[in-house]
């Protein structure tokens, strides 16, 4: 964003066995050997940064992820997410236009985000870590996802055939990025002194099992 630019605000993500997803039109999730998968209409990919004071938020709407879950053993867990940075909506279409622009995330030269799980450890009850790299722009940084375990439960019998599952899983997971370490709108004035530097990463995670 070059100009007010931002007209005000942009953002970034990456995650884990509890992020980005979907599995209706433009998303894809797959379902790993545990048989977990992610509910797409219950997941949501967001993100807030400061325009000067105020926090902006978005979000990202295309997306894919490989996961595999395991309650047993979380450490066993992986995640595997592909974002179209394309899809980055923040409720104004010339500043998401903006943001798509050279200025910002390149979006013709580098069309995607991804976030590879290269470990995952358990630091409390129903608390997860997931580490691994995060490649914006292509380049590429190690970082940490705090996960938490919402709940699970098994789905009663009579409601299986319409949710399509046996069980239901929810999950929050949340992490802080520098922008300018990915090279990320640090080309003018506007991007370094209007827009903060440190992004909020939230990402709500609905995953069944059938």
């Amino acid at each position: 964003m070059t100009r007010t630019i931002l007209e005000n605000r942009w953002y970034l993500a990456g995650t884990l066995a509890i992020v980005l997803i979907a599995s209706l039109a433009p998303n894809a999730v797959a379902e790993g050997p545990s048989g977990w998968a992610a509910n797409a209409p219950h997941t949501e990919v967001n993100f807030s940064v400061n325009h000067f004071f105020t926090p902006v938020t978005g979000s990202f709407g295309d997306y894919e992820i490989d996961l595999e879950y395991d309650s047993e053993n979380p450490e066993k867990s992986t995640i595997d997410v592909r974002i179209k940075v394309a899809s980055i909506d923040t409720g104004n279409e010339r500043r998401d236009n903006h943001l798509r622009s050279a200025d910002w995330f390149e979006v013709d030269k580098y069309p995607y985000m991804t976030f590879k799980s290269t470990s995952v450890r358990q630091v409390g009850e129903n608390q997860l870590v997931a580490s691994g790299p995060l490649t914006i722009k292509g380049q590429s940084h190690e970082i940490e996802l705090s996960i938490t375990l919402l709940g699970k439960r098994m789905i009663p019998e009579q409601m299986q055939p319409m949710i399509g599952a046996k069980e239901v899983a929810g999950f929050r997971a949340s992490t802080s990025i520098d922008r300018g370490t990915f090279g990320v709108g640090v080309d003018d004035w506007a991007g370094t002194m209007v827009v903060g530097g440190q992004v909020e990463i939230e990402i709500l995670l609905e995953a069944h099992k059938s």
